[in-house]
């Protein structure tokens, strides 16, 4: 996504600049396209790539709303704990596993 910035790009000139062949840079393409992230037009005989408008606030979105809710998770879980007895200086605490 970062060439991208750059402007509509022809996947020929993001192949030339990444460590993977033709088709597996037009694969990812294919991926982020899916996800509303990059838009492609074709001119000619070429196929060419820029950044989704809004393809960014809906990735930003679903980012804040995970990471909400994964702080929510550690604070509770932070809270749990506090809640139990400390432990003994010198002894390890017991694992909990799920």
């Amino acid at each position: 996504m970062e060439l991208l910035r750059e402007g509509p790009t022809p996947v020929g000139r993001l192949a030339e600049r990444l460590p993977v062949g033709r088709p597996a840079v037009s694969k990812h393409l294919r991926v982020l396209s899916n996800a509303g992230l990059i838009e492609h037009r074709s001119a000619g005989t070429r196929n060419l790539y820029t950044l989704a408008p809004d393809g960014m606030a809906v990735a930003q979105q679903w980012l804040v709303r995970t990471w909400d809710t994964v702080l929510a998770a550690y604070a509770a879980e932070v809270s749990r704990r506090g809640q139990r007895e400390p432990p003994q200086p010198g002894r390890a605490e017991p694992r909990s596993d799920p």
